[in-house]
């Protein structure tokens, strides 16, 4: 067989297999979306929780480990954001009102210069969330780790932070992550019954 020939033949079977596994990645049913059962996307297995202690918005201390043994709601936002903060945080809202119980829920700053206990009270506020979220603040030493460990890219002047919200297990290892355009009130509602809220 001419090498060509042999080349083209190769080509054509390397893109039947990448079809085939584009089909079996992508295809199938939305509830199995993320693995597992999930609606949300799986995140790395096997990354040890990060020890963090910040204060909230009230200036209290808030911790991941002292909600050990239950789901948590990570979330980062900047409290003057005006477009995907306020949605976020309404996606966020409407799952708990599904869950029909209190489930920790704790925004980390990605705006530490502009995060002010008062801008950070103001936030909640507004999107009905007294009493329901933590807004954690911190300077940019404190919260820079805490954005590695999840992959989370700050505000900046010439660019949007990312946008993400990941649920913990109750080991607090993150398990499922949603990007903003992604995340909807019933899909958040049911990753956080499978993980037993």
């Amino acid at each position: 067989m001419p090498v060509r020939a042999r080349l083209a033949l190769m080509l054509a079977a390397t893109f039947v297999l990448l079809g085939a596994l584009a089909v079996v990645l992508f295809a199938g049913d939305k509830k199995d979306a993320g693995g597992a059962g999930f609606d949300g996307a799986l995140r790395p297995p096997g990354i040890p929780p990060i020890a963090f202690s910040l204060k909230d918005q009230d200036g209290k201390a808030a911790t991941l480990a002292q909600y050990r043994g239950q789901p948590v709601i990570l979330t980062f936002m900047y409290s003057t954001c005006r477009d995907t903060c306020p949605l976020t945080a309404q996606q966020i809202k409407g799952a708990l009102d599904q869950v029909g119980k209190t489930i920790p829920t704790l925004a980390i700053s990605v705006d530490p210069a502009n995060d002010t206990p008062l801008n950070a009270r103001r936030f909640v506020n507004q999107q009905g969330l007294t009493k329901r979220m933590r807004f954690l603040l911190g300077d940019r030493a404190q919260l820079a780790p805490i954005w590695k460990a999840y992959g989370i890219r700050p505000q900046g002047k010439a660019f949007e932070h990312s946008a993400y919200v990941v649920l913990v297990d109750g080991n607090g290892v993150q398990r499922v992550g949603w990007p903003v355009d992604k995340i909807t009130p019933e899909g958040l509602a049911h990753d956080l019954r499978l993980l037993g809220a």
